[in-house]
């Protein structure tokens, strides 16, 4: 309450009390000095003074008590839009206002609340399918566990490298890379410890032999310090190529190294070869028995045998300058076909050549490079697979095709040559083996020709690689770039 009000209520409270103090002292003062016939008319008038004086109090005092509440509906009054001075119309009506007041602004709040959560709901979607497209988008192999070790994420690379399908979502980790042991093991390390492995190389054996590698990543999820790992995310890269053409590399140094050292060697061999050869000629010049003649012609083919193994073995060994021509791959082919035909007839073995329809016409499979020395890769490699299918196969076929690969993100244009035999493949430990000189599993052979073919391609920027068919066989890959004439 204002202090002006305060005032002025404490003022007429005390001018009440004043005045019915007055009132009861005149009372009683006329009580004690007035006869009893004087006395009721004056009773009668100070009872009505005192009980008039009660009432005004009364009033002044509820009055004061009711000043909040007036002013209150004051408040709503003006809050309302009611003029000053105008009433409201009833109190009912003013509460029925209120409440309605309050539940529109209850409805728009309501309102409010829903946009909110609708949008909230949205940025959730979008976010849930950005981290779906980011999933997808990721090039390498990506798979998600739970702390369960279950699938929770799988894109379309990491579907393809372990070769299953859209339902592999929700199996254990045990069973997704049951063909990966090694891979399985570290994510379950993962899984259990938290141990994080980098670039991780991952073999794998396939039905056909040929050896896959996996280049694999794994990371803990966690979601706290203190709670461990929640779960596994695992990336895998196929690096099969990259190994190949590393080792390719690796090779061809190791090979390079080779020859240079034993060149000379090679060298000295082939002179006391050439004095042998002339001591053997002068023996067979003389009288000799029949025995005699016998050891002697042997001795001479040991000889030439020999003298055979360390010219090859020179021609590996000794690089030679590449005289670059523009030929045709399809022609040098057929050309070779021709030359080794007396060899598949004499095998019992059916060479067949599948060309495109144009390759006549086309310049795709016009190359540069040095026709002997790629003529003599190509015999090799033609021979080998001639030789490689044993007397108990009952298919007896070599299988030449040729094909032009596009260029990819930049890169040259190809052209690949695949030799396919009907043999019984190559064991995988020895598909790393069969490019080192003198390796070799035949039973006559010195091991240089595959050897030779691989020097000559590589030397041309080629690749040359082994593998097994999924239809049984080797097959030999010639990949060369095409350069324009």
């Amino acid at each position: 309450m204002p202090y002006r009000n305060r005032f002025q209520f404490g003022l007429t409270l005390l001018v009440g009390l004043f005045l019915l103090a007055t009132l009861f002292l005149g009372l009683l003062y006329v009580l004690k000095t007035s006869t009893p016939a004087a006395r009721a008319p004056v009773v009668l008038a100070s009872f009505t003074a005192v009980l008039l004086g009660s009432l005004i109090c009364l009033l002044f005092v509820l009055r004061w008590l009711f000043r909040p509440y007036r002013e209150l509906v004051g408040e709503a009054e003006r809050a309302t839009g009611t003029r000053s001075g105008q009433k409201s119309k009833d109190e009912a009506q003013f509460v029925l206002e209120t409440f309605q007041s309050v539940v529109a602004q209850l409805q728009v709040q309501r309102t409010e609340l829903e946009r909110l959560s609708v949008q909230a709901s949205e940025r959730a979607d979008s976010a849930e399918r950005f981290s779906e497209r980011i999933v997808a988008s990721v090039p390498s192999g990506l798979i998600a566990f739970d702390a369960n070790g279950l699938s929770m994420a799988l894109n379309a690379p990491g579907r393809q490298l372990l070769g299953v399908d859209g339902q592999a979502l929700g199996q254990s980790y045990n069973s997704l890379l049951k063909d990966y042991p090694h891979l399985t093991e570290i994510v379950g390390q993962c899984l259990q410890h938290g141990n994080l492995y980098r670039r991780e190389v991952i073999e794998s054996i396939g039905a056909t032999g040929q050896v896959r590698r996996l280049g694999a990543t794994v990371a803990p999820i966690a979601l706290s310090a203190e709670r461990g790992p929640q779960g596994a995310l695992c990336l895998l890269t196929d690096i099969t190529e990259v190994t190949q053409l590393r080792e390719q590399v690796a090779l061809k140094k190791n090979l390079e190294n080779l020859g240079e050292m034993s060149a000379g060697l090679a060298h000295e061999f082939k002179n006391a070869i050439a004095t042998l050869h002339g001591y053997v000629q002068l023996l067979q010049s003389l009288s000799l028995d029949e025995k005699g003649s016998a050891a002697a012609a042997s001795l001479l083919n040991e000889v030439r045998n020999l003298s055979e193994l360390v010219t090859s073995f020179l021609n590996f060994a000794r690089p030679q300058p590449l005289d670059l021509e523009n030929i045709s791959l399809a022609q040098l082919i057929e050309e070779c076909a021709a030359e080794l035909e007396p060899v598949f007839q004499e095998s019992n073995v059916t060479l067949e050549i599948q060309f495109p329809l144009d390759s006549k016409s086309t310049e795709a499979f016009l190359i540069q490079a040095d026709e002997r020395m790629l003529r003599q890769a190509l015999l090799n490699l033609l021979r080998n697979a001639a030789e490689a299918i044993g007397e108990e196969q009952v298919e007896r076929k070599v299988t030449v095709r040729l094909f032009y690969r596009p260029a990819v993100n930049g890169g040259p244009s190809q052209v690949v040559v695949e030799i396919r035999d009907t043999g019984e493949g190559i064991l995988p430990e020895e598909l790393q083996k069969i490019f080192i000189p003198f390796f070799t599993t035949k039973s006559k052979g010195h091991g240089i020709g595959l050897a030779l073919a691989h020097r000559v391609i590589t030397e041309h920027g080629g690749t040359l690689s082994a593998a097994n068919a999924a239809e049984g066989g080797a097959v030999f890959t010639v990949t060369l770039s095409v350069r324009a004439s």
